[in-house]
């Protein structure tokens, strides 16, 4: 522990002002008011109930209204559960519904008059709002087809309940640690709730035979966890998670908020030290890290319908981007007793299983208005598209967010229609993160760009390759500042080199590491996507430049360069730039000169500009060209 302690002591030397608000009152004194503010309105409200307390309880003043998170632990809702989220929703808060990626649900445009209401309607079928929000333990996500799939080897939830008791609704618990705190737990092959993505994962293992759980920590938007190496069984799950928060509660840090996370303090005294704190705050020798059994993105989740063990199906209603009703709700409720269960599970990719529904059932089950209503989602792009809350109803988003996703898969699907195939497509409306687009195959974040006029429009920062598996990764930034009415079509083009170079039922991510990333520089995939929105999308030449299989360039970005340049001269001529590329001898056009620049004119239909550009990539004296795909880039917005 001293290791820990000194490292808070050199973090301590002030305090944020989220911790000076904390010491003020009590959160369960704010919440025993509700009855008091919701009679007496904002007036009875303290400035510090709406900007910090009643965020506790899941209570988000947004000016007019309030924004209220649900917990559903582990994402399971019984049918009286689903119900009354969808009657709630639709006599207090306009029939919206939003899905989360932490498997619950967020109920908006709630008035102040009858929060205490919605809270005790929720609270009477077992629904709890309590530490959704603010530095508390926030809701734990596994597979949402936990003990039921294929694939599930531990039932995780009475784990989840174990360690939801440890903390939930328990006054000391509430607001005690520095800064909020993500969990995950997966006892299945498929990584179905990004595993790798929380301040603490429990990860499916195995060790000398017995099943459990590798430990990963450390999380936060942007940074993958790192391998704790510690393996614990299911029994020892609790005794190790409450250790863990108290070591967390204890040495966490208090003072820059940006900066208080696990990981920063991991980060400070390395992983090893921590998890001693952690052994011994337990008073347990935990064993090392066995197997890690999690294989890849969705083996069970790998189609709408699934076969689960006890013979029944489980059907997956695509949602897009989350946006969801009460009155949908009450309906999928209706439908789940009536064929299935009566059971839902909320998914990390905000969508909803019904399920356990009969195989003779299932023509009169997909014939229901309700599924009927949301089949026509069930493509390529929606299935495993996510998206945060935008402008809408998010002050911090910088683009509508939810409405551009849904557009972008629209179009990609009328452009791209791809078979046996799947492709994680995520939006997040602000640098925060909150719609994941960090570990994306491909990933967006808001943002404002300049259009061709200069006029200042909504954009995105695009993101390529992030991965979920075993060898978890951030993706890296394809193009900065992307106007949306120019990012689909970069997007379109990397998707029809999917279509055209994977194998059969290979995913995007599979096929990222076998031909994108493994083949091509980060700037040459850039520089791809640019040029064909260039001769295609702006100059209307119907000219699609094409990624080789077995590229010669090596990955160099001089070579790379150079390569692109040689065969873009034969794509727009028809003829090869040099004769022989060692003799560098021109074999088309003689070079004119244009003021002190000599450039290649390569037809009336290419703008000089571009003519300019691609003479550069190959020019005759290699000291002369083009170095790096960046300046490329650069001149290209002026073509």
């Amino acid at each position: 522990m001293e290791a820990l302690a000194k490292a808070k002591e050199a973090r301590s030397k002030k305090v944020n002002k989220v911790e000076t608000t904390k010491g003020l009152k009590d959160p369960m004194d704010v919440y025993a008011r509700l009855d008091e503010i919701a009679a007496g309105g904002y007036e009875k409200l303290d400035k510090e109930d709406s900007a910090y307390f009643l965020k506790c309880f899941g209570l988000f003043d947004k000016g007019e209204d309030f924004m209220l998170r649900v917990r559903i632990p582990a994402g399971q809702l019984s049918n009286v559960q689903a119900v009354r989220i969808g009657e709630v929703a639709q006599k207090y808060g306009n029939d919206y519904i939003d899905l989360t990626t932490r498997m619950q649900v967020e109920l908006r445009y709630l008035q102040i008059a009858d929060i205490a209401k919605v809270l005790r309607e929720l609270k009477e079928v077992g629904i709890s709002t309590f530490q959704t929000g603010v530095d508390n333990p926030r809701n734990i996500v596994t597979d949402p087809l936990d003990g039921i799939a294929y694939d599930n080897i531990i039932k995780t939830k009475p784990i989840v309940d174990e360690l939801q008791d440890i903390f939930c609704e328990k006054p000391e618990w509430i607001s005690a640690l520095p800064r909020k705190f993500n969990t995950g737990i997966l006892g299945s092959l498929s990584n179905s709730c990004n595993i790798f993505g929380h301040d603490c994962n429990f990860v499916l293992a195995q060790k000398e035979g017995i099943f459990g759980f590798n430990v990963y920590l450390g999380a936060r938007v942007g940074v993958q966890a790192k391998d704790a190496n510690l393996f614990v069984t299911k029994e020892e799950v609790p005794a190790f998670f409450t250790a863990l928060l108290t070591v967390f509660k204890n040495y966490g840090y208090r003072d820059n908020r940006n900066k208080n996370r696990l990981v920063f303090l991991l980060n400070d005294v390395g992983i090893d030290t921590f998890i001693e704190a952690v052994k011994e705050e337990a008073g347990m020798q935990f064993a090392p890290a066995g197997v890690t059994m999690v294989q890849s993105q969705n083996i069970a989740l790998g189609a709408n319908r699934v076969l689960l063990k006890d013979g029944t199906f489980a059907y997956k209603l695509i949602i897009p981007s989350g946006i969801f009703s009460g009155t949908n709700m009450i309906e999928a409720a209706k439908v789940a007793a009536e064929y299935g269960s009566g059971k839902i599970r909320l998914t990390y990719d905000q969508n909803l299983y019904i399920i356990h529904v009969n195989k003779e059932d299932t023509q009169a089950f997909e014939a229901t208005q309700i599924v009927q209503k949301y089949a026509k989602f069930n493509n390529l792009y929606f299935n495993d598209m996510i998206a945060c809350a935008g402008t809408a109803t998010c002050s911090f988003g910088v683009i509508p967010n939810k409405p551009d996703a849904i557009e972008m898969a629209h179009f990609l699907n009328s452009e791209v229609a791809i078979d046996n195939a799947a492709v994680r497509m995520n939006w997040s409306a602000c640098p925060k993160g909150c719609g994941v687009h960090g570990i994306a195959d491909i990933g967006f974040e808001g943002c404002k760009a300049k259009d061709a006029e200069g006029n200042r429009v909504d954009g995105v920062h695009l993101f390529l390759g992030g991965k979920i598996t075993r060898e978890a990764r951030e993706a890296h930034t394809l193009h900065k500042s992307l106007p949306l009415e120019e990012a689909k079509h970069h997007v379109k083009y990397l998707l029809k080199t999917y279509a055209r170079h994977k194998l059969r039922a290979e995913t995007f991510e599979a096929f990222d590491d076998r031909f994108l990333s493994r083949n091509y520089s980060f700037q040459a995939l850039a520089f791809f996507t640019k040029i064909n929105y260039v001769l295609n999308d702006k100059l209307g030449l119907d000219l699609f430049f094409e990624l080789e299989a077995e590229p010669k360039s090596a990955r160099r970005e001089e070579f790379e360069l150079f390569s692109f340049g040689l065969r873009l001269f034969k794509l727009l001529t028809g003829e090869k730039r040099f004769e022989a590329v060692d003799g560098l001898k021109p074999t088309l056009v003689k070079p004119r000169s244009i003021k002190r620049d000599t450039v290649t004119k390569l037809s009336p239909a290419i703008p000089l500009k571009l003519s300019e550009i691609i003479y550069n990539m190959t020019h005759e004296k290699q000291s002369e060209r083009a170095q790096v795909f960046s300046e490329l880039l650069v001149a290209l917005k002026e073509v």
